[in-house]
């Protein structure tokens, strides 16, 4: 099938003009690998139930996040991103109740794939996440119960614009707040206005998701937590993940 279509791309006169190099690339067996200390039993159990094998990249990324490091991961597609995040997120909010994360993505359509995957984690592990969607559609009916009673919201940086001047709003959930994960990041060889506006914009929305966490907790716990802000400069990046208010931009 990939065959037929690849053919029909270098021969096809539509099509032809604008295929530049065909490469086929051979296939490679996978690296597993084996994480420092064991996973809880129920994220075991999912795994096990699903029959997967960590890839050595997933336990690496996991062991960096379990130590309080920032990660970005650079893989190839259907490499796994998602579960290397998900899983060290999940293991906190297990052994945390209080526990709640930030997950940032650019579409409304991984938003919904990604609240397809947790709320299957979440019945597979039989904890309480209750993960939703907060973003422009969201009915203002249901708005104050996802902010006060979802464990993992999912959102996109437009959003973080409207609603972090309302961190009154947010108190409970940002100080709680344990990871933010931005899905998807890209640096910018383009200087068209509009990669650059999507950008700024997003860059704006982690300044100040960054600003309001630090005042909720400073309020709080009585101390200035440590906040870092860097750019992150590395193409088709597709995971990055922000532990303890340690920033990295996507």
């Amino acid at each position: 099938m990939i065959a037929d279509l690849i053919e029909t791309l270098k021969t096809d006169g539509r099509f032809r003009p604008r295929v530049e190099h065909v490469e086929i690339l051979p296939a490679r067996e996978p690296l597993y690998g084996a994480l420092e200390r064991p996973l809880p039993q129920a994220l075991q159990s999912y795994l096990d139930r699903n029959k997967i094998r960590l890839y050595s990249h997933q336990c690496e990324a996991v062991d960096h996040l379990r130590s309080g490091k920032n990660v970005v991961i650079t893989t190839p597609t259907a490499s796994g991103k998602t579960l290397a995040f998900n899983l060290p997120v999940f293991e906190t909010l297990l052994e945390d109740e209080s526990a709640t994360a930030l997950f940032v993505y650019p579409t409304k359509a991984l938003s919904n794939d990604q609240l397809k995957v947790l709320k299957e984690m979440e019945r597979s592990c039989g904890v309480s996440i209750r993960p939703a969607i907060y973003d422009g559609d969201t009915p203002p009916s249901r708005r104050s119960a996802i902010r006060e009673g979802a464990r993992i919201i999912i959102t996109n940086p437009h959003e973080l614009h409207q609603i972090l001047p309302w961190h009154q709003k947010w108190q409970s959930f940002l100080r709680r707040l344990c990871f933010v994960v931005f899905d998807e990041a890209h640096s910018i060889e383009d200087s068209a206005t509009e990669y650059f506006g999507v950008q700024a914009t997003r860059a704006g929305a982690l300044a100040l998701l960054g600003r309001f966490i630090r005042r909720e907790r400073t309020q709080e716990r009585g101390l200035l937590p440590f906040i870092k802000l860097k750019l992150i400069q590395s193409v088709l990046v597709e995971f990055l993940e922000i532990k303890f208010v340690a920033f990295k931009l996507q």
